[in-house]
Protein backbone atom coordinates (compact mmCIF):
# COMPACT_ATOMS: atom_id res chain seq x y z
CA UNK A 1 0.00 0.00 0.00
CA UNK A 2 1.56 3.75 -0.73
CA UNK A 3 2.44 5.48 2.51
CA UNK A 4 2.27 9.49 2.92
CA UNK A 5 3.71 11.82 5.38
CA UNK A 6 1.67 12.90 8.05
CA UNK A 7 1.26 14.60 11.42
CA UNK A 8 -0.06 12.12 14.33
CA UNK A 9 -0.45 12.32 18.10
CA UNK A 10 1.75 10.28 20.27
CA UNK A 11 -0.56 8.52 22.36
CA UNK A 12 -3.48 9.45 20.87
CA UNK A 13 -3.79 13.06 22.85
CA UNK A 14 -1.30 15.37 24.16
CA UNK A 15 0.37 18.78 24.38
CA UNK A 16 1.76 20.25 21.20
CA UNK A 17 5.06 18.30 21.98
CA UNK A 18 3.34 15.28 21.16
CA UNK A 19 2.70 15.77 17.54
CA UNK A 20 4.85 14.52 15.26
CA UNK A 21 5.32 13.11 11.51
CA UNK A 22 4.93 9.64 10.25
CA UNK A 23 4.01 7.54 7.88
CA UNK A 24 0.16 6.49 6.77
CA UNK A 25 -1.53 4.74 3.93
CA UNK A 26 -2.28 7.61 1.27
CA UNK A 27 -6.15 7.38 0.90
CA UNK A 28 -7.73 6.13 -2.29
CA UNK A 29 -11.28 8.37 -3.65
CA UNK A 30 -13.94 6.69 -3.47
CA UNK A 31 -16.85 7.82 -6.16
CA UNK A 32 -17.69 11.66 -5.82
CA UNK A 33 -14.10 12.46 -4.26
CA UNK A 34 -10.91 13.90 -5.24
CA UNK A 35 -7.76 12.99 -4.48
CA UNK A 36 -5.57 16.13 -3.46
CA UNK A 37 -1.64 16.94 -3.17
CA UNK A 38 -2.14 19.31 -0.04
CA UNK A 39 0.42 22.57 -0.77
CA UNK A 40 -0.74 24.07 2.85
CA UNK A 41 -3.70 23.57 5.66
CA UNK A 42 -4.70 26.22 8.31
CA UNK A 43 -4.77 25.92 12.12
CA UNK A 44 -7.94 26.00 13.78
CA UNK A 45 -8.63 26.35 17.63
CA UNK A 46 -10.60 22.76 16.98
CA UNK A 47 -7.39 21.10 16.29
CA UNK A 48 -5.68 22.16 19.51
CA UNK A 49 -9.01 20.39 21.58
CA UNK A 50 -8.54 17.64 19.37
CA UNK A 51 -5.18 17.44 20.17
CA UNK A 52 -5.54 17.41 23.69
CA UNK A 53 -8.92 14.67 23.53
CA UNK A 54 -11.59 17.36 24.00
CA UNK A 55 -13.26 17.70 21.01
CA UNK A 56 -16.54 15.14 20.07
CA UNK A 57 -14.85 14.17 16.45
CA UNK A 58 -17.20 13.28 13.66
CA UNK A 59 -17.36 9.60 12.89
CA UNK A 60 -16.48 9.89 9.56
CA UNK A 61 -13.62 12.12 10.39
CA UNK A 62 -9.74 10.10 10.05
CA UNK A 63 -7.59 10.79 13.25
CA UNK A 64 -5.65 12.93 11.50
CA UNK A 65 -6.17 16.98 12.50
CA UNK A 66 -6.99 19.44 10.13
CA UNK A 67 -10.09 20.43 8.61
CA UNK A 68 -8.89 23.04 5.93
CA UNK A 69 -6.54 23.10 3.19
CA UNK A 70 -5.76 24.28 -0.47
CA UNK A 71 -3.66 22.08 -3.09
CA UNK A 72 -3.75 20.19 -6.63
CA UNK A 73 -6.47 17.48 -7.27
CA UNK A 74 -4.00 14.89 -8.57
CA UNK A 75 -7.05 12.37 -9.20
CA UNK A 76 -10.95 12.53 -9.29
CA UNK A 77 -13.45 8.95 -8.86
CA UNK A 78 -16.04 10.05 -10.86
CA UNK A 79 -17.32 12.81 -12.87
CA UNK A 80 -16.04 15.81 -11.09
CA UNK A 81 -19.12 17.21 -10.03
CA UNK A 82 -21.23 20.07 -11.09
CA UNK A 83 -17.68 21.95 -11.83
CA UNK A 84 -16.02 19.16 -13.69
CA UNK A 85 -13.12 18.85 -11.45
CA UNK A 86 -10.14 17.57 -13.20
CA UNK A 87 -6.77 16.00 -12.33
CA UNK A 88 -4.43 19.02 -12.08
CA UNK A 89 -6.95 21.59 -10.81
CA UNK A 90 -5.76 24.05 -8.30
CA UNK A 91 -8.64 23.86 -5.07
CA UNK A 92 -9.09 24.45 -1.84
CA UNK A 93 -11.67 23.03 0.17
CA UNK A 94 -13.80 22.06 4.04
CA UNK A 95 -12.76 18.68 5.35
CA UNK A 96 -13.91 16.57 8.04
CA UNK A 97 -10.39 15.84 9.00
CA UNK A 98 -7.11 15.13 7.59
CA UNK A 99 -6.00 17.92 6.27
CA UNK A 100 -2.44 17.90 8.26
CA UNK A 101 -1.09 15.41 5.66
CA UNK A 102 0.54 15.32 2.19
CA UNK A 103 -2.57 13.97 0.47
CA UNK A 104 -6.46 14.02 1.30
CA UNK A 105 -9.73 12.55 -0.03
CA UNK A 106 -12.75 15.11 0.28
CA UNK A 107 -16.07 15.23 -1.56
CA UNK A 108 -15.77 17.55 -4.70
CA UNK A 109 -19.48 18.74 -3.36
CA UNK A 110 -16.95 20.44 -0.37
CA UNK A 111 -14.05 21.96 -2.80
CA UNK A 112 -13.81 25.26 -4.73
CA UNK A 113 -11.26 26.28 -7.71
CA UNK A 114 -8.74 28.85 -6.43
CA UNK A 115 -8.56 32.06 -7.77
CA UNK A 116 -5.11 32.97 -9.41
CA UNK A 117 -4.98 36.15 -7.62
CA UNK A 118 -5.09 34.13 -4.05
CA UNK A 119 -1.56 32.30 -3.11
CA UNK A 120 -1.77 28.49 -1.62
CA UNK A 121 -1.50 30.32 1.79
CA UNK A 122 -4.06 32.50 1.46
CA UNK A 123 -6.34 29.74 -0.04
CA UNK A 124 -5.50 27.82 3.09
CA UNK A 125 -7.12 29.98 5.23
CA UNK A 126 -10.53 30.44 3.87
CA UNK A 127 -12.40 27.30 3.98
CA UNK A 128 -13.01 26.96 7.85
CA UNK A 129 -12.86 30.26 8.74
CA UNK A 130 -14.93 31.94 6.52
CA UNK A 131 -17.66 29.53 6.04
CA UNK A 132 -17.94 29.37 9.86
CA UNK A 133 -18.67 33.37 9.61
CA UNK A 134 -21.13 32.65 7.28
CA UNK A 135 -22.93 30.65 9.24
CA UNK A 136 -22.88 32.54 12.19
CA UNK A 137 -23.91 35.69 10.70
CA UNK A 138 -26.29 34.37 7.73
CA UNK A 139 -27.95 31.41 8.71
CA UNK A 140 -28.36 31.86 12.44
CA UNK A 141 -27.79 35.54 12.79
CA UNK A 142 -30.05 36.29 10.06
CA UNK A 143 -28.15 39.56 8.89
CA UNK A 144 -29.84 42.19 6.60
CA UNK A 145 -28.24 45.18 5.49
CA UNK A 146 -28.60 48.03 8.26
CA UNK A 147 -28.37 45.59 11.47
CA UNK A 148 -25.59 45.89 13.91
CA UNK A 149 -23.32 43.58 14.78
CA UNK A 150 -20.97 42.70 17.79
CA UNK A 151 -18.51 40.00 17.36
CA UNK A 152 -16.52 39.08 20.08
CA UNK A 153 -13.04 38.18 19.87
CA UNK A 154 -12.33 40.91 17.05
CA UNK A 155 -9.25 39.78 16.11
CA UNK A 156 -9.50 36.06 15.76
CA UNK A 157 -9.95 34.34 12.46
CA UNK A 158 -13.55 34.36 12.43
CA UNK A 159 -14.81 37.27 13.71
CA UNK A 160 -11.60 38.88 11.30
CA UNK A 161 -13.99 37.36 8.34
CA UNK A 162 -17.11 38.04 10.01
CA UNK A 163 -16.13 41.88 10.10
CA UNK A 164 -14.82 42.06 6.46
CA UNK A 165 -18.66 40.68 5.70
CA UNK A 166 -20.78 42.76 8.26
CA UNK A 167 -19.21 45.90 6.17
CA UNK A 168 -19.78 44.35 2.59
CA UNK A 169 -22.97 43.66 3.47
CA UNK A 170 -23.57 47.06 4.74
CA UNK A 171 -24.31 46.56 8.30
CA UNK A 172 -25.34 50.27 10.36
CA UNK A 173 -22.73 49.84 12.97
CA UNK A 174 -20.05 47.25 13.49
CA UNK A 175 -18.54 46.17 16.95
CA UNK A 176 -15.79 44.17 18.59
CA UNK A 177 -14.25 42.79 21.79
CA UNK A 178 -10.72 42.32 22.53
CA UNK A 179 -7.71 41.96 24.68
CA UNK A 180 -5.87 44.78 23.72
CA UNK A 181 -5.29 48.50 21.98
CA UNK A 182 -3.11 46.66 19.02
CA UNK A 183 -5.99 44.35 18.06
CA UNK A 184 -8.98 47.52 18.64
CA UNK A 185 -6.89 49.10 16.20
CA UNK A 186 -6.75 46.36 13.56
CA UNK A 187 -9.96 45.80 13.57
CA UNK A 188 -11.21 49.57 13.37
CA UNK A 189 -9.02 51.07 11.26
CA UNK A 190 -7.72 48.11 8.82
CA UNK A 191 -11.16 46.07 8.51
CA UNK A 192 -13.38 48.53 9.57
CA UNK A 193 -15.40 47.84 12.22
CA UNK A 194 -17.41 50.74 13.77
CA UNK A 195 -15.78 50.90 17.70
CA UNK A 196 -13.71 48.24 19.58
CA UNK A 197 -13.66 47.56 23.23
CA UNK A 198 -11.43 46.39 26.00
CA UNK A 199 -12.79 43.17 27.85
CA UNK A 200 -9.32 43.59 30.16
CA UNK A 201 -9.86 47.20 31.20
CA UNK A 202 -13.66 48.50 30.08
CA UNK A 203 -16.71 47.57 31.14
CA UNK A 204 -17.63 46.91 27.27
CA UNK A 205 -21.29 45.91 27.98
CA UNK A 206 -22.12 49.94 29.35
CA UNK A 207 -19.69 51.34 26.64
CA UNK A 208 -21.72 49.49 23.62
CA UNK A 209 -25.14 50.43 25.62
CA UNK A 210 -23.64 54.34 25.25
CA UNK A 211 -22.86 53.63 21.55
CA UNK A 212 -26.13 52.07 20.73
CA UNK A 213 -28.12 55.19 22.61
CA UNK A 214 -29.27 52.03 25.48
CA UNK A 215 -30.41 50.37 22.18
CA UNK A 216 -28.15 47.37 21.75
CA UNK A 217 -27.13 45.23 19.02
CA UNK A 218 -29.28 43.15 17.13
CA UNK A 219 -26.81 40.17 16.50
CA UNK A 220 -23.95 38.79 18.81
CA UNK A 221 -21.58 36.44 18.07
CA UNK A 222 -19.28 34.85 20.88
CA UNK A 223 -17.11 32.56 21.35
CA UNK A 224 -16.48 32.83 25.52
CA UNK A 225 -19.32 31.17 26.78
CA UNK A 226 -20.23 31.51 30.57
CA UNK A 227 -18.62 34.91 31.68
CA UNK A 228 -20.22 36.74 28.86
CA UNK A 229 -23.11 35.74 29.05
CA UNK A 230 -24.89 37.77 31.30
CA UNK A 231 -23.75 41.09 29.15
CA UNK A 232 -24.26 39.31 26.02
CA UNK A 233 -28.26 39.65 27.59
CA UNK A 234 -27.75 43.22 28.70
CA UNK A 235 -26.76 44.48 25.37
CA UNK A 236 -28.86 42.64 23.39
CA UNK A 237 -31.28 45.06 20.99
CA UNK A 238 -34.93 43.99 20.92
CA UNK A 239 -35.34 40.79 18.69
CA UNK A 240 -31.57 40.26 18.56
CA UNK A 241 -30.05 37.08 17.90
CA UNK A 242 -26.95 35.66 19.99
CA UNK A 243 -24.90 33.12 18.72
CA UNK A 244 -22.48 31.02 20.52
CA UNK A 245 -19.55 29.58 18.77
CA UNK A 246 -17.54 28.15 21.45
CA UNK A 247 -16.70 27.89 25.07
CA UNK A 248 -13.24 29.66 25.67
CA UNK A 249 -14.10 30.82 29.16
CA UNK A 250 -16.22 28.29 30.02
CA UNK A 251 -19.91 26.49 29.79
CA UNK A 252 -21.12 26.90 33.85
CA UNK A 253 -23.00 29.88 34.64
CA UNK A 254 -22.35 31.12 37.61
CA UNK A 255 -25.71 31.35 40.36
CA UNK A 256 -27.84 34.88 40.13
CA UNK A 257 -27.52 35.02 36.35
CA UNK A 258 -30.85 36.92 35.33
CA UNK A 259 -32.46 35.09 32.39
CA UNK A 260 -35.38 37.78 31.91
CA UNK A 261 -33.43 39.06 28.75
CA UNK A 262 -34.80 36.12 26.79
CA UNK A 263 -38.49 37.24 27.26
CA UNK A 264 -38.15 40.88 27.55
CA UNK A 265 -36.03 41.57 24.54
CA UNK A 266 -37.54 38.61 22.76
CA UNK A 267 -33.95 37.17 22.30
CA UNK A 268 -33.26 34.02 20.83
CA UNK A 269 -30.32 32.23 21.59
CA UNK A 270 -28.42 29.53 19.76
CA UNK A 271 -25.58 27.42 19.53
CA UNK A 272 -23.82 25.89 16.55
CA UNK A 273 -21.22 24.16 15.30
CA UNK A 274 -19.90 23.26 11.21
CA UNK A 275 -17.63 20.56 11.60
CA UNK A 276 -20.52 18.37 12.65
CA UNK A 277 -23.19 19.10 10.44
CA UNK A 278 -23.75 16.40 7.68
CA UNK A 279 -22.77 17.25 3.92
CA UNK A 280 -25.67 18.46 2.33
CA UNK A 281 -25.45 21.35 5.29
CA UNK A 282 -21.55 22.16 4.97
CA UNK A 283 -22.35 21.91 0.96
CA UNK A 284 -24.89 25.07 0.91
CA UNK A 285 -22.50 27.07 2.91
CA UNK A 286 -20.09 26.41 0.89
CA UNK A 287 -21.84 27.36 -2.07
CA UNK A 288 -22.51 30.76 -0.52
CA UNK A 289 -18.98 31.25 -0.08
CA UNK A 290 -18.53 30.88 -3.45
CA UNK A 291 -20.35 33.93 -3.91
CA UNK A 292 -17.75 35.89 -2.30
CA UNK A 293 -14.24 34.44 -3.80
CA UNK A 294 -14.40 36.83 -6.50
CA UNK A 295 -14.20 39.45 -3.78
CA UNK A 296 -11.11 37.89 -2.25
CA UNK A 297 -7.55 39.23 -2.95
CA UNK A 298 -4.97 41.94 -2.78
CA UNK A 299 -6.39 44.29 -5.17
CA UNK A 300 -10.19 43.80 -3.18
CA UNK A 301 -9.52 46.90 -0.76
CA UNK A 302 -9.97 45.37 1.54
CA UNK A 303 -8.55 47.59 4.41
CA UNK A 304 -11.89 48.47 6.07
CA UNK A 305 -13.69 51.97 6.50
CA UNK A 306 -11.14 54.47 5.73
CA UNK A 307 -9.99 52.91 2.08
CA UNK A 308 -14.13 52.05 1.80
CA UNK A 309 -13.30 48.87 0.09
CA UNK A 310 -15.76 46.33 -1.21
CA UNK A 311 -13.50 43.55 -1.78
CA UNK A 312 -11.76 40.71 1.27
CA UNK A 313 -8.68 39.65 2.40
CA UNK A 314 -7.58 36.86 4.06
CA UNK A 315 -5.34 38.24 7.09
CA UNK A 316 -2.36 35.08 7.55
CA UNK A 317 -0.53 35.58 11.06
CA UNK A 318 2.10 33.87 10.86
CA UNK A 319 3.12 30.84 8.10
CA UNK A 320 4.83 27.87 9.37
CA UNK A 321 6.77 25.13 7.48
CA UNK A 322 4.99 21.36 8.83
CA UNK A 323 7.67 20.00 9.97
CA UNK A 324 7.25 22.91 12.66
CA UNK A 325 3.73 21.88 13.28
CA UNK A 326 4.95 21.62 17.11
CA UNK A 327 5.67 25.59 16.88
CA UNK A 328 2.73 26.27 15.49
CA UNK A 329 0.81 24.75 17.80
CA UNK A 330 2.21 26.69 20.24
CA UNK A 331 1.96 30.03 18.98
CA UNK A 332 -1.59 29.52 18.64
CA UNK A 333 -1.97 28.61 21.93
CA UNK A 334 -0.37 31.77 22.99
CA UNK A 335 -3.15 34.03 21.89
CA UNK A 336 -0.94 36.99 20.26
CA UNK A 337 -2.02 35.96 16.32
CA UNK A 338 -4.00 38.33 14.34
CA UNK A 339 -5.50 36.43 11.52
CA UNK A 340 -4.61 32.81 10.20
CA UNK A 341 -1.70 30.54 11.25
CA UNK A 342 -0.64 28.42 8.05
CA UNK A 343 1.61 25.47 7.86
CA UNK A 344 3.01 25.01 4.07
CA UNK A 345 4.03 21.46 2.80
CA UNK A 346 7.24 21.42 0.38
Amino acid sequence: MAQMRAVDIKNGTGPATSLHITSLPKPTPSPGQALIKIKAFGLNRMDLLQREGRYPVPPQAPKTLGVEFSGTIEEVNGDGGKEGFKAGDEVFGLAYGGAYAEWIVVSVRMILKKPEHLSFVEAAGVPETWITATQALYLIGEFAEGKSVLWHAGASSVSIAGIQLSRVGKASNIYITAGSQEKIDFCTHELGATAGFNYKTTDWASEILKATDGKGVDIIVDFVGAPYFQNNLKVAAKDARIVQLGFMGGSKLPEGVDISGFLLKRVRYEGSSLRSRDEVYQGRLRDRLEEWVGLFGEDGKGEGKDGGGKGLKVYVDKVFKWEDVVEAHRYMEGDGSKGKIICTID
